[in-house]
């Protein structure tokens, strides 16, 4: 809502965490809006998941670390985008076909590595971000013990809540002993969701000698040749990398929860693979490298291979208990992007999976830029955490559990979303095009990207304002 009186403007010293999509369009938005914007970015450069990094041999086979992980980047070296080029963009940036790059509709990571590096220049972001710099505290400013009882109620709500930033810099191959300590008036967190492995709980899994490695680690296929290996897991980088792991392995098996989940498409390439397999769940691992289904069979594996999925993880962040990650539900968050006790001063981006991303991280970065200038206010503490209420409760009706909060699959959120800001609705083409790739993807598994029958609306897509605007060629 637009504030009733005329708002007081107010810059802001403002942190951004992260320098990927999100992280790049919340540091566009808040400095449109006036705002002092700093991103610190871990990395050597932008594109956070899409900065690809073969050096895995510095991490945890499984991603287990004390608290940060050497590698942020899950992408694998042969991954395509599972979307059309023509949905992803930015609403005034479109991902336009470049000469002398990767022309495919389903281009591979490093193009849209390179749509983000364009991005970033054409809108003359570089000078915001510090790199090889890491987030090690984020926490209030002067917040004593006394406040620990604060955020049940709406005390806190319009308090001018500062934040500590403690961060260290990259030399070479390693960080800084040296801290350096910052004081912002807000932080937007934009630090990603694919990078901290979400791991099963496996009988026998701790004690299995045999190779166990998760997808956040797996880059070519190559070092699984001749073996057996058990891929756990059926959704879309389970299905992408078994493809994969058919061509060298002896024998890939894809153990699945549930045999409901299989698509058509799963089920075409198992039928055309003499050494792909379909298991159901895992019941345990075995000392002699075995792995017993649920069903009672079993094989000797030399490696399983977890496609299980990813968690949010925020190490660095000190709320004194006021937002938590329970089961992968972020809480409590209105609108998955701000806690009712802390915001405006702290946000999330990106936090929602399952949607047309780009688009919608712009339309948050607007509103969380236009909350922090004072162009808006948000619902008094008890409205919104009334709507998180009804928003778990819809959730618990509707059978769906709590890992699976923040999967909203759903265009007209996203309208809803933007409507906070006046931000434009989803085009009826980018929301076909969308549809027409998942129908696809679920039928013809092995050709989705490079075969389509959407021409029309691709037409209609390119005759758009969207694909009307000058961006750099």
């Amino acid at each position: 809502m637009v504030s009733e009186k005329l708002h007081q403007w107010k810059e802001r010293k403002v942190c951004v965490i992260g320098a990927g999509p999100s992280g790049l369009v919340a540091a566009r938005e808040l400095r449109k809006e006036g705002h002092k914007v700093v991103v610190f970015e871990q990395n050597h450069d932008i594109g956070g998941q899409w900065l690809y990094d073969p050096h895995v041999q510095k991490e945890h086979p499984l991603g287990k670390s004390s608290n940060f992980l050497n590698v942020h980047s899950s992408v694998y070296a042969s991954l395509r985008i599972a979307s059309p080029r023509e949905i992803m963009g930015f609403s005034d940036f479109p991902f336009l076909v470049k000469k002398g790059r990767d022309t495919r509709r389903y281009p591979g990571h490093k193009e849209l590595f390179l749509y983000l590096k364009d991005f970033c220049d054409w809108f003359g972001l570089r000078e915001l971000i510090r790199f090889n710099t890491r987030v090690e505290y984020v926490g209030m400013l002067d917040y004593s013990d006394d406040d620990v009882h604060v955020h049940n109620h709406h005390d806190r709500v319009g308090k001018e809540i500062k934040w500590v930033v403690r961060s260290r810099d990259k030399t070479g191959d390693d960080y800084d002993k040296i801290l350096v300590e910052q004081v912002f008036d807000a932080v937007v967190l934009a630090n990603g969701h694919y990078s901290h492995p979400r791991l099963p709980n496996i009988k026998g899994m701790d004690k299995w000698k045999r190779k166990q490695i998760h997808s956040h680690v797996y880059r070519v296929p190559e070092p699984f040749r001749d073996e057996v290996v058990v891929v756990v897991g059926s959704s879309q980088s389970g299905q992408d990398i078994s493809l994969e792991l058919v061509e060298v392995a002896k024998e890939t098996h894809i153990s699945t929860r549930s045999m409901d989940t299989i698509t058509e498409g799963l089920s075409k390439v198992i039928q055309k693979h003499q050494n792909l397999h379909l298991q159901p769940q895992i019941e345990s691992l075995e000392d002699d490298g075995r792995v017993l289904f649920v069903d009672g069979s079993s094989i000797i594996a030399d490696t399983i291979l977890y496609c299980t999925g990813y968690s949010y993880s925020f190490p660095f962040l000190d709320t004194k208990g006021i937002v938590v990650v329970d089961d992968d539900r972020v809480g409590p968050l209105y609108e998955h992007t701000f806690p009712p006790s802390l915001a405006p001063s702290l946000s999330f981006i990106g936090i929602p999976r399952k949607l047309i991303g780009f688009p919608f991280f712009e339309s948050q970065a607007i509103w969380i830029a236009q909350l922090l200038s004072g162009k808006r206010t948000l619902p008094s503490w008890d409205d919104m955490m009334q709507s998180i209420k009804e928003f778990y409760h819809s959730r618990d009706v509707a059978g769906i559990p709590k890992h699976n909060t923040h999967d909203l699959a759903d265009f007209e959120y996203c309208d809803k979303y933007g409507d906070n800001v006046g931000y434009p609705h989803l085009e009826e083409w980018r929301k076909k095009l969308c549809l027409s790739s998942l129908i696809n993807y679920f039928t013809d598994l092995e050709t989705f990207r490079d075969s389509w029958d959407d021409d029309e609306d691709l037409q209609v897509a390119f005759q758009s304002s969207h694909f009307a605007q000058v961006c750099p060629q």
